[in-house]
């Protein structure tokens, strides 16, 4: 396999190696921190699994030359895995503000959703809109989910998580920048910024959840 020739390519296949071992460890550490496995970590759990999931194959498809009918595969592969991470991550706020029935009834639908937003991206050229739709409806309805919580007292770790979405909602501003660079050691182009940011994101919505238990 050869690297590829761009220093920013490389940089952001590194950052998606970052991201991808946070969303790991944070899948460790909500299984070890909790004395019994609850629905609502596995939820997560899942979550942040597709997380890790679509970061390695982001580090494949940004860190390798590869042939382009292997890279539409791994980017559709790509895409569906964060498609079902942002369903489960719904899900998981749903069951936070509204308890575990609610939750579990909203679980089929948001799969339903993250399957139709990815066939959708993926059949039509040019409609990958439709998940950065998807994507920040789903992060401004936690914002305001976990800000509502965190002001009422209702749930330890609230405050973290809102912070977390907000991290995760600037980190998903930087993405669609696409003119955004930054040479500090490496080159960093908006996708490994967005990688960074997110990472940051992924640790505060990990210790938020930890606490809420």
């Amino acid at each position: 396999m050869e690297l590829s020739n761009s220093p920013a390519e490389r940089t952001t296949a590194a950052t998606d190696v970052l991201l991808g071992l946070t969303a790991t460890g944070g899948i460790i550490w909500l299984q070890w921190s909790q004395p019994a496995s609850s629905w609502r970590i596995l939820i997560w759990s899942w979550s942040f699994g597709f997380v890790a999931l679509a970061a390695a194959l982001g580090a494949i498809t940004h860190g390798l030359v590869l042939a382009q009918t292997l890279r539409r595969r791994l980017w559709g592969a790509l895409t569906l895995a964060l498609s079902l991470a942002v369903s489960l991550f719904v899900v998981g706020a749903v069951h936070d503000l509204y308890g575990m029935e609610a939750a579990r009834r909203c679980l089929p639908v948001m799969l339903v959703a993250g399957m139709g937003v990815f066939l959708i991206s993926r059949l039509w050229a040019g409609l990958f809109i439709v998940f950065i739709v998807f994507e920040g409806a789903a992060l401004a309805a936690a914002l305001a989910a976990y800000t509502r919580l965190a002001a009422a007292g209702a749930l330890d770790g609230a405050g973290l998580m809102a912070a977390g979405v907000w991290v995760s909602m600037a980190a998903a501003g930087a993405q669609a920048a696409r003119r955004l660079r930054l040479d500090f050691i490496w080159e960093f182009d908006h996708n490994g910024i967005f990688h960074l940011l997110q990472t940051a994101g992924l640790m505060l919505l990990c210790q938020g959840i930890s606490e809420g238990g």
